[in-house]
C-alpha cells in the first residue's frame, strides 16, 4: 500500500485560492493609497509570507496596515492560518 504524502502548504492550490482571493479584496484599498502587495508562500507553519510593493514598501504605517488590515483580514477568512509577515516590512 502506497503511503500519501502531506501536501505543504505552499502546494495547496485551494488554500492558496482562497489567500489570494482575499488579498483581491484587500487591494483596492492599498492601490488607493499607490501600494499593493504579492502573495509569495505559506510556510510549514502555516504563515502567510508576503511583500509589500509601491507606497507600502516604504510607508510608516506598513506594519499597521500588515497586521491590523492584511493579517485580521486573512485570519478571518482562512483560521487555519497563523500568522502574516512581510519579507520587506
Amino acid at each position: 500500500m502506497k503511503e500519501k504524502k502531506a501536501t505543504l502548504p505552499n502546494e495547496d492550490p485551494l488554500l492558496i485560492e482562497r489567500i489570494e482571493n482575499t488579498l483581491a479584496t484587500l487591494r483596492p484599498y492599498l492601490e488607493a493609497d499607490s501600494g499593493d502587495v504579492s502573495f509569495l508562500e505559506v510556510t510549514d507553519k502555516m504563515i502567510v509570507r508576503l511583500e509589500l510593493l509601491g507606497a507600502c514598501s516604504s510607508c510608516s504605517m506598513s506594519s499597521m496596515t500588515l497586521k491590523a488590515g492584511i493579517e485580521q483580514s486573512l485570519l478571518k477568512s482562512i483560521p487555519e492560518l497563523k500568522g502574516v509577515e512581510a519579507i520587506n516590512g
